[in-house]
Formats: structure tokens, C-alpha cells, sequence
């Protein structure tokens, strides 16, 4: 009876506990919409992202014609509102005789999968490394800092176009090539943050009732600069998904007959005097989903960072 009894007061605990947290969560993002909607230019930007997102995700059911299917007897054909347009092929076909529209919609999922993948190693490495360096200090840390302080002398498309000309062109052997470079900027940020927050009164109270380092790390200081990591990790997507668009350009990432913006870009140089919508159109659909992302990710920086609300 007493170990029932002792089960049910954990569980009702827990269930307690979890109510107080789903409360905050829903108070915290009730506050962060209504300080979202304040800012039109950053809302519109992340309305944007979500639509891209929402296209790759269900690219296949919404693409007119398939993205991959050539017909040179359907060779540039202009889009509809030019003379010769074709209503369907609303953004016109390229060299291939594929349609433009289509190309570009699945086109979206290769940029949105090499950014989040490639951002969110970059974070998870950096994060991890810059917390042991800030917190640790003494070797580890010179070791990491001289060795990011190394890759940071090198421009990312210089380094990036040598990493694939090593590694060779494909999908894994982009995300690496960027990634090797990218967790540098997570890394210096986040050991910033940790030396600045190691020496504050509440991590000494966690040494003093007997945390360890790594719960002081992980449950005491890490939620403390998590938003800034969130905030710059949303704005290197925007960089990330302009170096896979211009490795592809290339021809060192993406291969055809994948449709990638970059490589469809590169295709249609030779046709701008007559077929302009082949690079222009890819190059639009590049130009916007970037600046959505940096438009949402300063948002993002207005609204979570403490340091840059007026008191």
C-alpha cells in the first residue's frame, strides 16, 4: 500500500509539474506572437518560410508535371503571360523541355534540406564544443579556439569549393563540406556565453548544492543563451542555402537530374538573351526564401535577445 501510495504522489508530481510547464509554454508563446505581430516585415518573413517549407514538404502532390521528365519537343517555352506562353507551363520550360514551375517547387526541398541539416550540425557541434571550451578553459580550449581561429582564415566558398573538389560532388559530401567550417561561428558564440556566464551567482549556487559540471552546463547555463544559438543558427540558414545554390552553380554540389536552384541557374546562362526565365526565375525563388529567413531571423533577434529590449 505505501508503494502505490508512493507511486501515485511521483506521478501526480510529475503530472503537476508538466501542467506548470505546458502553462508557460503556451504564456511564452502567446507573448512571442503577440511581439511577432508587432514587427509586419519579420511575420511576413516567416509566412513566406512556412510556405516554402509546406511546398517541398508536399512538392509531389502540387508540382503540375514531373520535375525530372524531358521533352525536347517542349523545349523554352516562354512563361504564360509572354507571347507563345503555354497555361501549362506557367513559368515556361527550360533547354530539356522541363517545366520550370515544377523544377523549381521540388527545388525548394534540396535548399531547405542541405540549411536545416547543414545549420543544425553546425549548431549541435559548436554548441557542444564551445560549452566544453567556455567552460573548461586550459587546453581544450586553446586547442579549439587556435583551430577555429585557422578555419576562419579561409573565405566559406573557397574552402567549401576545395572541400568538394576533395570529397567529390553529392548530397552528403555537401552537408560535410559545410558543416566542416560552419559549427566555427556556433563555437565562438557559445563560449562567449559561457565565460560570461560562469562567474554569475547562480552557477556558483549550483556548485554549491553539489551539481556536477555537466548538469551545471547542460541544465543551468545552456538554457540561459540557447535563444542566441536559436537566433544565429536561423540566420546562417539563409548563408548555408546560398553556398549549396552556388556550389551547385558550379557543378560541385547538387547533380542533375536532381533540380537544384544553383544548377538550374547555371543552365540557363547561355539563354539569357533569349530564354531569360531560366536562371532568373530559380534566382528569384533564391532571393526570396533568403530574405524571408533573414527578415524572421532578425525578428527572431529583436524578440529574444534581453540585451536589445529597452528597459
Amino acid at each position: 500500500m505505501d508503494a502505490t501510495t508512493t507511486a501515485q504522489n511521483a506521478i501526480a508530481r510529475m503530472a503537476y509539474v508538466w501542467r506548470i510547464r505546458l502553462r508557460l509554454l503556451r504564456g511564452n508563446l502567446g507573448d512571442f506572437w503577440i511581439q511577432l505581430r508587432s514587427r509586419p516585415l519579420a511575420l511576413l518573413g516567416g509566412i513566406v518560410v512556412v510556405l516554402y517549407i509546406l511546398a517541398a514538404i508536399f512538392a509531389e502532390q502540387i508540382v503540375p508535371h514531373d520535375a525530372t521528365l524531358s521533352d525536347l519537343r517542349l523545349r523554352l517555352i516562354p512563361p504564360a503571360w509572354q507571347e507563345g506562353g503555354d497555361l501549362s507551363y506557367l513559368l515556361g520550360t527550360d533547354d530539356q523541355g522541363r517545366d520550370l514551375l515544377s523544377r523549381i517547387i521540388v527545388g525548394a526541398r534540396v535548399s531547405l534540406l542541405v540549411g536545416l541539416l547543414s545549420v543544425g550540425i553546425s549548431v549541435a557541434v559548436g554548441t557542444a564544443l564551445g560549452a566544453l571550451a567556455g567552460y573548461y578553459r586550459g587546453f581544450l580550449d586553446q586547442a579549439l579556439s587556435r583551430f577555429a581561429d585557422l578555419l576562419l582564415a579561409f573565405p566559406f566558398l573557397i574552402f567549401a569549393i576545395g572541400m568538394m573538389a576533395f570529397l567529390g560532388p553529392g548530397f552528403w559530401n555537401l552537408i560535410l563540406a559545410l558543416t566542416f567550417k560552419g559549427w566555427v561561428e556556433f563555437f565562438r558564440l557559445v563560449r562567449g556565453e559561457m565565460l560570461a556566464e560562469k562567474p554569475k551567482e547562480y552557477v556558483e549556487a549550483a556548485k554549491v548544492v553539489g551539481q556536477s559540471h555537466p548538469a551545471i552546463i547542460a541544465s543551468e547555463i545552456l538554457p540561459n543563451i540557447i535563444q542566441s544559438v536559436f537566433v544565429l543558427g536561423t540566420l546562417r540558414m539563409g548563408f548555408m542555402i546560398i553556398m549549396e545554390a552556388s556550389l551547385s552553380f558550379l557543378g560541385l554540389g547538387i547533380q542533375p537530374p536532381t533540380p537544384a536552384w544553383g544548377s538550374m541557374v547555371a543552365s540557363g546562362r547561355d539563354y539569357m538573351l533569349t530564354s531569360w526565365w531560366m536562371s532568373t526565375l530559380p534566382g528569384i525563388a533564391i532571393l526570396i526564401l533568403v530574405l524571408s529567413i533573414n527578415l524572421f531571423g532578425e525578428g527572431l533577434r529583436d524578440i529574444l535577445d534581453p540585451r536589445l529590449k529597452v528597459e
